[in-house]
């Protein structure tokens, strides 16, 4: 059977990298790349037998991902998150997938789990590319939410199970990764060369918690999915604003 490699990205995750490494206790190997955390993450992963490299060098998700490729030995390589976990059932599926020797790329989408409660009653809105054949891939590209540049292009394909992300724990957490990826989504909106401001943001904000709350049945998920789609919408609209009004401190940030 091919091998597999899953890969990680870290900074200060100890509260969330071993339940996350246990989960993919089925990997062949098991890489981390971890951005110089300051919470014992690198040696929680270390001590479940994890293969893990520390560059305190940020310069974007990026070139951290292309870090991962050069220390990964499978023959496939399944790009997994610190605060996402294998269920049983993916775990079965990418069994199977491994033993049949595809080389498509494969997509899954998430059971977003949030204050402690997973929203499985929440439809998935929007899916995201974990499995490829590593030797495909050349590089990858973007700021925020990166893409692999591939040397052969393959069939697209989508696991049937979900795999479970621990997307928001805490209030205070949830505020963190609304700053962080504001900004980003802002960066990478200005050098497409669009525009900003309270009222794009505003509308952005209100579609989204719309198809979110009712299209993808956030209501049915209790105060939890409530909150999941408010922070999002958030982000949103934060995401225009701070495009409007922080262009000017855009510059430092990496472009690749």
């Amino acid at each position: 059977m091919p091998q597999l490699t899953v890969a990680i990205l870290t900074l200060n995750e100890a509260r969330r990298i071993a339940s996350c490494i246990r989960s993919a206790h089925f990997a062949d190997q098991i890489v981390v790349v971890d951005s110089a955390s300051k919470d014992g993450t690198a040696e929680i992963a270390r001590s479940l037998g994890a293969e893990v490299h520390v560059y305190d060098d940020w310069q974007g998700f990026a070139v951290q991902r292309d870090r991962l490729l050069t220390h990964a030995k499978g023959d496939y390589i399944f790009f997994l998150d610190a605060d996402e976990e294998f269920t049983p059932e993916l775990e079965a599926e990418l069994k199977a997938v491994l033993a049949s020797g595809d080389k498509s790329v494969w997509e899954l989408r998430w059971i977003q789990v949030a204050f402690g409660r997973p929203l499985t009653l929440m439809r998935s809105s929007g899916s995201v590319q974990r499995l490829f054949w590593r030797a495909d891939i050349e590089r990858f590209e973007g700021v925020v939410h990166e893409h692999a540049v591939l040397r052969e292009q393959r069939p697209l394909r989508r696991f049937k199970h979900r795999l479970l992300h621990h997307s928001r724990e805490t209030i205070h957490g949830s505020l963190l990764k609304l700053a962080q990826y504001a900004q980003l989504g802002a960066v990478k909106r200005a050098r497409l060369g669009k525009t900003g401001g309270i009222f794009r943001g505003f509308l952005s904000a209100a579609s989204n918690f719309f198809r979110l709350y009712f299209l993808q049945r956030g209501f049915m998920c209790g105060p939890q999915g409530f909150l999941y789609c408010l922070f999002v919408s958030l982000e949103s609209f934060f995401r225009y604003v701070a495009l409007r009004y922080d262009r000017s401190h855009m510059q430092t940030l990496p472009k690749r």
